[in-house]
Order: C-alpha cells, then sequence, then structure tokens
C-alpha cells in the first residue's frame, strides 16, 4: 500500500493530536490540503485573510492552552508573511509547529525564479525557530513530523519549523513510513547535589524572594510554586512572562512593581524560569552586587550566565526544581502577610495615580469572567496593564514578550480563543496596532470565536507621539486616518458599541459576554499620561514620573 507525502503528513498531524490548524491554502500545498479534506473528521481548519495571522493563532493557541500551535503556508511570500508572528512565538516562549512548503526539490537554491522561489528560504526559517529542518524527500515526511513535535515543547518551548517541497507532498510513499510517534524527550531533571547548595542559601537568606517567568508556567509549576512560596513565607515576583504564575489575590503575589521594594530589601534572589534581563540594554533585570547575591534556575543554560552573575545557577525543569527545594528547604516566615499587603498597597498607590488608564483597567478586569482570558498590547492602557490587571490563573494573561510586535493582540487572541473552547477572550488594542490585523474581524465571525475587542482610538501612534514629544519637543509621522470603526465593525458582521468612559467599557464588556461570537468596543481616548516609570523592576533609563512613595520595608527591614 502508498499514499502520498501529503497524506503522511496529516497522518503526523493525526498521530501528534493535532485538532486545530491555522493555515492558508495555495499551490505548493494542494496535495496536503486535500489530504487534510479527507481528516476533516479529525482536523478543524482555521483559515485567516493574512498569512500572518496563521502563526500568531497558533502562537495564542500555544499561550492559552499549553499544547502545540500548527501553522501552515506557502513559501516564500507566505513564510515572510508569517514570520512576523513567529518572531513573537519565539520571543515569548510558544510552541508552534510550523510547515511551510517550497518550490520543486530540483530548484531550491539554484535561483531559476521559480513560483515563490526566495534567496535561502531556509535560513529564513532557521532563524526565527529553534530546531528546522528542510525534508530532503517524500519518504522523510513521517519522521521529520515526529521530530518537529518531539522538539517543540521540550525544554523552552519555541517554534521549530519545517519545510517540504510540494513535488515530496504530491510523491507516492510507502504507508508503512508512517511509524509511530517518538516519546516524548526526558525533562531536565536538577542536580541534587547543586539543588542542596541552593536550599542551603535559601535556609541562610534572611529576606529570600523567588522571582519567577514564563518557565514556570511552561513547567506546569504553579502548585509548586504556591506551595514553596508559603512554605518559605517568601515573596513571589512575576515578570511580564511570569505571570498567572500564582493568583495575584494572594499576600506574597508581586508585580514588577511591588518587586522594587522587596528587592531592596532582599539579601537573596531566586530566579526560576526568566531570562532575567533588561528591556533596553544587555543587563541584569536587577544589578548584582552589594548584599544581594542570586541563584537562576532555567531549562536552557543560555539564560544562567553572563550578563547574570549568580551565586549558583541550576539546569532544571521549574517544577522539579521548586517541589524538591520544598522538600530540602525548612519552613517560615521570612516576610508577614500584614509586611506583604503594605507593599502591594504601595505598588497600587502608584498604579492608582495613573489616570485613566488605571480605571479602565480595573473596569475591564471587574467584567471579565473569573475564567476568561485577557490578551494585553502595546497601547497606552496596556503599558500599564502588564503591572495592573490582576492575574488569577496560568495561561489568563497574554503579553507581547520580548519582541514587542504591534498588533499581535488580536490575530494572537483569536487563537486563544480556539484553543479556550468558549471560554471569552478580552483582546485590547490601540488604533495603531489594529491596522495592522482589522481583516481578521472576517475571521472573528466566520468561525464566531468569543472574543471580545477592544480598540482604544486616540488617532495616533500614541506611544510614539508621546516619546517624540519628550525627547524632542515635536512630532512626525504618528497622525492617523482611521475608517469609521462602527461602520467597519458592521461591514465584516460584526456587533460594535462605541464608549467614551472606564464604566461604559465595563458594561459594554459585560453585555458582550452573553454573545454567540465576536464583539467590537471602540474607545474614544485622548493624550493620557505616561506609566512607564512603574514599568519593570528598574524604570526604564528616561521614564521619570512622580516620586514614588517611600519603601514601606523601610522600617521593618531596619
Amino acid at each position: 500500500m502508498s499514499q502520498t507525502g501529503g497524506d503522511a503528513l496529516v497522518q503526523g498531524l493525526v498521530r501528534h493530536g493535532v485538532t486545530d490548524l491555522f493555515m492558508i491554502p495555495g499551490i505548493q500545498l494542494d496535495w496536503a490540503v486535500d489530504a487534510l479534506r479527507r481528516r476533516a473528521d479529525a482536523v478543524r481548519l482555521f483559515v485567516p485573510r493574512h498569512e500572518q495571522a496563521t502563526t500568531y493563532m497558533a502562537d495564542g493557541y500555544h499561550r492559552a492552552s499549553g499544547r502545540a500551535g500548527v501553522a501552515m503556508v506557502v513559501p516564500g511570500p507566505g513564510a515572510l508573511n508569517a514570520g512576523a508572528g513567529l518572531a513573537t512565538a519565539y520571543a515569548s516562549n510558544s510552541g508552534v509547529v510550523f510547515i511551510t512548503g517550497q518550490i520543486h526539490s530540483q530548484g531550491v537554491g539554484r535561483g531559476y525564479g521559480l513560483l515563490h522561489e526566495i534567496k535561502d528560504q531556509t535560513g529564513l526559517v532557521r532563524g526565527l525557530t529553534k530546531w528546522n529542518r528542510f525534508v530532503e524527500s517524500a519518504a522523510g515526511i513521517a519522521g521529520a513530523v515526529d521530530e518537529a513535535f518531539a522538539q517543540v515543547l521540550h525544554g523552552r518551548p519555541r517554534p521549530v519549523g519545517l519545510e517540504i517541497a510540494h513535488d515530496f507532498l504530491s510523491a507516492q510513499v510507502p504507508a508503512a513510513v508512517a511509524a509511530a510517534a517518538p516519546g516524548a524527550p526526558a525533562v531536565a531533571v536538577p542536580d541534587a547535589a547543586a539543588l542542596q547548595a541552593v536550599a542551603r542559601l535559601i535556609d541562610g537568606a534572611r529576606l529570600p524572594v523567588l522571582y519567577v517567568g514564563g518557565g514556570v508556567i511552561a513547567a506546569e509549576g504553579a502548585e509548586a510554586l504556591k506551595a514553596l512560596a508559603e512554605h518559605l513565607g517568601a515573596p513571589v515576583v512575576m515578570s511580564d512572562n511570569g505571570r498567572g504564575a500564582i493568583d495575584d489575590r494572594h499576600p506574597l503575589a508581586m508585580n514588577s512593581l511591588a518587586g522594587r521594594a522587596v528587592f531592596q530589601h532582599a539579601d537573596l534572589v531566586v530566579v526560576i524560569g526568566s531570562r532575567f534581563i533588561d528591556a533596553l540594554t544587555p543587563t541584569a533585570s536587577w544589578p548584582a552586587g552589594g548584599r544581594t547575591r542570586f541563584v537562576h534556575i532555567n531549562v536552557d543554560p543560555a539564560d544562567l550566565g553572563a550578563p547574570r552573575a549568580p551565586e549558583a545557577a541550576l539546569v532544571a525543569d521549574a517544577r522539579l526544581a521548586l517541589e524538591q527545594l520544598l522538600a530540602l528547604t525548612r519552613r517560615r516566615v521570612a516576610l508577614a502577610e500584614a509586611d506583604a499587603l503594605r507593599v502591594k498597597a504601595w505598588a497600587q498607590q502608584q498604579i492608582d495615580a495613573v489616570q485613566p488608564q488605571a480605571r479602565y483597567v480595573a473596569e475591564m478586569r471587574a467584567a471579565l469572567p473569573e475564567d476568561g482570558i485577557f490578551v494585553n498590547e502595546l497601547t497606552q492602557v496596556g503599558y500599564l496593564a502588564r503591572v495592573a490587571f490582576p492575574v488569577h490563573a496560568p495561561r489568563s494573561y497574554i503579553g507581547p514578550g520580548y519582541q514587542g510586535t504591534l498588533g499581535y493582540g488580536f490575530p494572537v487572541a483569536l487563537g486563544a480563543a480556539v484553543a479556550a473552547r468558549g471560554r471569552r477572550v478580552l483582546s485590547i488594542t490601540g488604533d495603531g496596532g489594529f491596522g495592522w490585523n482589522l481583516q481578521e474581524l472576517a475571521t472573528a465571525q466566520r468561525y464566531r470565536l468569543p472574543v471580545t475587542l477592544v480598540v482604544f482610538n486616540d488617532g495616533h501612534y500614541g506611544n510614539v507621539r508621546a516619546i517624540q514629544k519628550r525627547e524632542f519637543g515635536a512630532e512626525v509621522a504618528v497622525e492617523l486616518a482611521n475608517p469609521d470603526f462602527a461602520l467597519l465593525g458592521r461591514a465584516f458582521g460584526v456587533d460594535t458599541v462605541q464608549v467614551e468612559d472606564p464604566a461604559a467599557l465595563g458594561g459594554a464588556i459585560r453585555d458582550s459576554l452573553s454573545a454567540q461570537g465576536p464583539v467590537m468596543i471602540e474607545v474614544k481616548v485622548g493624550v493620557m499620561p505616561s506609566p512607564w516609570h512603574l514599568l519593570r523592576l528598574q524604570p526604564m533609563k528616561g521614564m521619570a514620573g512622580p516620586a514614588a512613595p517611600a519603601n514601606p520595608l523601610g522600617e521593618v527591614a531596619a
């Protein structure tokens, strides 16, 4: 018996539990797409309006579920268009399997000018993935699919890439080539002696602080983190990617702004599953030296060295390391609950001073159901939301990662909605970023995805405008010619409402919860004060704001 290479590809996807695929068909994919038609019982196809959205949706799918998201496009311009989503997925540690067609296998690298040919497509895919393979024969498709799925969630989740020439997809291969899937790679078990050394450092510290990133969520380590934090009475400071690793309502749960207060008095910081790198300069998120020592625990050895300066470094799965540290350390209360609550109130006081953004964030949190998913964007309200939006569970907050890709949020939210299986997704964006992917209103409506999209409309690239005004005293190239958003929504068949204040936004979000598909809410806003002085452990250079209240731990530490 034989089958086509396209059949082998689709059988591989089914074998690895893929139930949803984000793709746009094209001639080099015809044999794979026809194989998908014949397996419609197993794999649902989601076809957006731009190839960029295929990888964004796969990214959101992974971040909402922890399962690998799968995207497929034609070669050349298709792969290039999908690049922004791949770059964002890479920066956000998202497990995405990226499948791109290739030109005829005999033409690759020869410059014949075949349809969709680009120079060194393999180099492009390699630069946006942690593992990639150019499949060298039709018979190699099944094995390549198996290896891609073995790699995508192993260690640090990141995109992997497969390139398959169209003549391999149409070729006949023996059905027996589709072998059983290999087992999952081994989890990174912590070295026992090294972990005992870390436990001694924790036990000897006066105020140990746990700083956690997305690696804790990827390792399904939330319960182990909570148990260790309560065992030690140690505050947990969450990075942007680590939001939701512990419920923000927990007394020991702290955003990066609250982290400033505890870091100033910590004598040991245990960094778990985070790059711990500043946003704009190649320096650690908090400087080493003085009385503060650092321990770094990460599944990726690349995140343990310079510019970080750890007292101890350990390659390990975050969940396993947390569970074993619980057994190796002594129970105590490093930071009293009353003092932790004072720190959180200190941070909230500064957040509440940034208006109207803080009121918008509070209304959105109050309106979104407990199990809802919030997708943040690069917009004035979204910047403050990085520290101001309370997150209650892993995989319920999605941010832009270090790539900071403007306009990523709406298509990522669509993929998150597919994964969430009916849970409401709240996606916010600015009018500038929305322009990148506003055509995906068609995708939201076609598949009746439960996404509430909030567009904050100030008629400008607001953050760029603010920086120009601050740095140069003038602005250029930041004014936008926007469509009538209400008319745009109706053109796509999407229910659309317009509001002008935080309370009205909260009411509109609540109303959207009963909708059977997408809802768009336009919010007319003006110039807003900068929230940047409150973001990250250390304020970014040049982002000065009002003087912060005195550190609430000053008297306690003294």
